[in-house]
């Protein structure tokens, strides 16, 4: 019954992101590795859910061990530079049964739809062609890198049509120009392009690593591009061309890029439809939106203090008092959730306090605590109070940690000694600004 009870309310927690998804274009990027992992198969099954909610879907697909298992059985060696393929006529006859050997293979598991298995009814209708014109990267440094290219043009209106139709369509590593000849493409290079010139809502990136992670081994939630660029030095292999074409794809219009594993089962339903997300998060701005809290956030602050306020960590604040002071508070927002919140109230023109700090239990751990008291601190500073005061029961040494230093109640302005309430015995401390 426990379970029945968490999967319902999971399912009732994801149905604003259905509402949100459907009807947008989302670029979906898998390396040749990914095809070969026992989990593509569930993959394919949750690109087929996304597909039935009526997300319009581009599939961008690698073949780097394809083609490398085929050179392999022709006794064939392939030459690199700089750790691109140099793609001579030999490589470019492994690349051309590679590359159609993979395409065959992922319309053939989307075509899956026997009784009894998850797919049963998607009826998927996979579109793939020479949607992408390609040209010869050429010689760099003195070297002729041959049929390796880079995409020239993407056929953004007619996979707009097909997408229209409710086709799922299918592009690969490879290309073709005007002449005629066919060209290796890499797989971020013609993702990247998909997703800006069809003005994709999400570019989705699968690879090894479950998103970019901290010097410490810390996964990393969501990074600015300006966050991701001051990283790219560290990264390298796969994680550093995933990385460049993210930020390189936010910064031409693409709003969210997501990084994740393909190792991970289900990474992509729960990046796609719950707040905690999976892997990295790539945006031009902040995810969470540090704001000035409106009228409309009075039930999302209601419902993130009612647990802190049955402990007794918080006094009890009524919603037609909330309503009279909404315009002193301040809030992180993520997906409509108010995740943390704070208010200033002031007190005289030299002091104010620092009131009703709060972070949503799923999100403590994180610096939405600081933000907001930076943000408020600031805003303190603009109105030219000298000083900021703070009440608090449970959470003493996060304000020592931030500057705060222990006072007196008979330190605090008359107006608030006389609000005291000496049974909740709230510590005091003090911030000179």
């Amino acid at each position: 019954m426990t379970d029945n009870t968490e999967y319902v309310q999971w399912f009732r927690q994801s149905s604003p992101y259905i509402n949100a998804h459907r009807g947008k274009t989302f670029v979906i990027m898998f390396d040749g590795d990914a095809l070969q992992h026992p989990n593509f198969d569930t993959l394919v099954q949750d690109i087929a859910l996304l597909n039935s909610l009526g997300v319009r879907l581009v599939l961008v697909h690698g073949a780097r061990p394809q083609i490398d298992a085929v050179l392999e059985r022709l006794d064939i060696t392939s030459q690199f530079h700089n750790d691109l393929r140099i793609t001579d006529g030999e490589a470019l006859s492994a690349v051309k049964a590679a590359v159609g050997m993979v395409k065959a293979d992922i319309e053939s598991r989307l075509s899956v739809g026997v009784p009894g298995s998850p797919m049963h009814g998607a009826r998927i209708r996979v579109v793939s062609g020479n949607f992408v014109t390609a040209k010869p990267l050429g010689v760099i440094n003195g070297v002729d890198y041959q049929h390796t290219g880079e995409v020239r043009r993407i056929e953004h209106q007619a996979i707009s049509n097909l997408l229209d139709q409710q086709n799922v369509v299918l592009l690969s590593c490879s290309g073709y120009s005007p002449s005629g000849e066919m060209f290796n493409l890499g797989v971020e290079d013609v993702a990247r392009h998909a997703a800006v010139s069809l003005r994709a809502d999400k570019l989705v990136a699968f690879g090894e690593q479950d998103g970019l992670s901290d010097d410490d081994g810390t996964p990393l939630e969501d990074l600015t591009c300006r966050e991701l660029e001051s990283r790219l030095t560290g990264l390298s292999g796969s994680q550093r061309w995933h990385a460049d074409m993210a930020l390189r794809c936010v910064r031409q219009g693409v709003p969210r890029v997501h990084l994740l594993s393909y190792q991970s089962d289900g990474a992509l339903l729960q990046e796609l439809f719950t707040r905690e997300g999976s892997g990295t998060l790539i945006s031009q701005d902040a995810y969470d939106q540090l704001r000035a809290a409106n009228i409309d956030d009075v039930a999302g602050i209601l419902d993130l203090l009612k647990p802190l306020e049955e402990d007794g960590i918080l006094v009890r604040r009524s919603r037609e008092l909330l309503e009279t002071e909404i315009h002193r508070f301040y809030v992180i927002e993520r997906d409509g959730l108010i995740t943390a919140c704070a208010a200033l109230y002031p007190y005289s023109d030299d002091e104010a306090e620092l009131a009703c700090v709060a972070v949503h239990s799923d999100y403590r751990g994180s610096n939405r605590g600081q933000r907001l008291l930076e943000q408020l601190e600031q805003e303190a500073r603009k109105r030219a109070y000298k000083r900021l005061f703070v009440l608090t029961t449970r959470t003493a040494h996060w304000f020592v940690e931030h500057g705060f230093k222990a006072g007196q109640v008979s330190e605090l302005p008359q107006e608030k000694q006389k609000l005291y309430n000496f049974q909740r015995n709230s510590k005091v401390f003090f911030k000179s600004l």
